[in-house]
């Protein structure tokens, strides 16, 4: 198995276990939004600590209000997915999340100074119809979780476009703990208010296997990336839409309907088109590096 293959056998593994922790979320309905992000970042601090531990990397905040921007952002992305996950559909719920790099690209725009080309415009125009086919607008309250599931694809595009800023000058363990440090503090002042759900043992188990999956996902994503580049593997994270749809089926009995079939395809399509633009691209530049080279090295001889 070569480096590629390695590359998107782990980004699929990712896309499953990205599932199984929207699958967890939607089982824990009855435990509180709060609860469940404190133990999914609990999990997250506990893993983070064993690896810059066993690394024996120091943590060092170099750009604090920045990181603090994107722990927020973040936790307000996974607040509002995770709310969606409990009020509608898991399927329409991973799919409206799953626009985030299209806002990524509208926000990298406005604040990184990155061009949009022409064929992204045209990925971006088949995801937003794609959204709207999945949002079914209305004018009644059965629309507010796709709109809040819709902000969690924002929410992350934003937190996105800050992390690849903040990779000049932080640490991806760094972020990582800043984020799931900043959301258990967000998050356990809510364990006292009274509301807290003592959990059961299965329940128990569940919150544990949700900070897990969300780890193991995290883990074999950054393993994707190590062994390809982004652009070669990044298309095979809409697996986790099929992974979701099956699982949404098998467990839950949720059928999509006509809409969130074609809208989810829609934003399938819409990252293909990206995709296969970012390589043709890519290989346009290759292509044109390769020609100046031998038309440098025919001047040299001629000159010879």
């Amino acid at each position: 198995m070569d480096d590629d293959e390695k590359g998107i056998m782990y980004m699929i593994l990712s896309s499953v276990f990205f599932a199984l922790m929207a699958a967890i979320v939607k089982f824990l309905g009855d435990i509180p939004l709060t609860e469940k992000i404190f133990f999914r970042n609990l999990v997250g601090i506990l893993f983070g600590l064993f690896i810059v531990s066993r690394n024996g990397k120091k943590i060092k905040l170099n750009n604090f209000k920045l990181v603090l921007l994107r722990s927020l952002i973040g936790f307000l992305s996974i607040a509002s997915y995770f709310y969606a996950l409990t009020q509608m559909k898991m399927a329409d719920a991973v799919i409206l999340n799953k626009t985030s790099p299209f806002f990524v690209m509208i926000f990298a725009a406005l604040f990184l100074n990155e061009k949009i080309k022409k064929t992204q415009l045209f990925s971006l125009s088949f995801a937003v119809i794609g959204a709207l086919f999945v949002i079914k607008p209305s004018f009644g309250s059965e629309m507010i979780p796709a709109l809040i599931a819709l902000s969690a694809g924002i929410l992350s595009g934003i937190s996105y476009t800050l992390l690849r800023h903040l990779r000049k000058s932080e640490s991806s363990e760094t972020i990582v703990l800043a984020f799931c440090t900043f959301s258990t503090l967000a998050t356990l002042p809510f364990l006292f208010t009274g509301k807290f759900v003592v959990p059961d043992l299965q329940e128990v188990l569940a919150l544990f296997a949700l900070g897990i999956f969300a780890v193991l996902a995290q883990f074999f994503l950054t393993k994707a990336y190590r062994f390809s580049k982004a652009g070669d593997v990044s298309i095979y994270a809409y697996s986790n839409i099929v992974f979701s749809v099956i699982i949404g089926i098998i467990i839950f009995s949720e059928i999509p309907d006509y809409f969130s079939v074609f809208g989810g395809a829609a934003i399938i399509l819409a990252g293909f088109i990206n995709f296969y633009a970012s390589r043709l691209r890519k290989a346009a530049k290759v292509s044109t590096a390769s020609e100046r080279e031998k038309t440098s090295k025919r001047r040299a001889t001629k000159a010879s």
